[in-house]
């Protein structure tokens, strides 16, 4: 069986994760990556989407609206701008994330757009 690495998820308002994972599947900025036990030490930027968890336990999945990920051989740590587990995850609360994202004073168009699009592909995919 392949090793695990120890997971972190913390945003500004909480911990939301801590346990051993088997694989951890990250909607990266400039794609998304599974890190596991070994993976070549890695910083990365996070796009709207749905990172998962995959330890002995089963699989959490959590929207994330931004922020880092540092991965290493044997961890993964990610401070997320916003990150609520999928379970608590509703209609309301993705329109206000949307509505959120559309303030886009300082930002660039092209980076707005792809900001407004990947939050529309999350609410779809969480099916709302």
């Amino acid at each position: 069986m392949a090793g695990t690495l120890q997971f972190d998820l913390v945003s500004p308002e909480r911990r939301l994760a801590s346990v051993q994972a088997n694989e951890v599947q990250i909607p990266g900025a400039e794609g998304d990556l599974t890190a596991m036990a070994g993976h070549a030490p890695t910083i990365t930027t996070l796009r709207p989407g749905i990172l998962k968890a995959v330890s002995a336990a089963g699989t959490k999945a959590y929207a994330v609206t931004g922020g880092f990920a540092e991965i290493s051989a044997s961890s993964v740590s990610v401070l997320a701008e916003r990150a609520v587990p999928v379970e608590e995850l509703n209609a309301q609360l993705m329109d206000q994330l949307i509505a959120e994202a559309s303030d886009v004073s300082g930002i660039e168009p092209a980076n707005a757009a792809k900001i407004l699009s990947d939050l529309q592909a999350m609410k779809a995919a969480a099916g709302f």
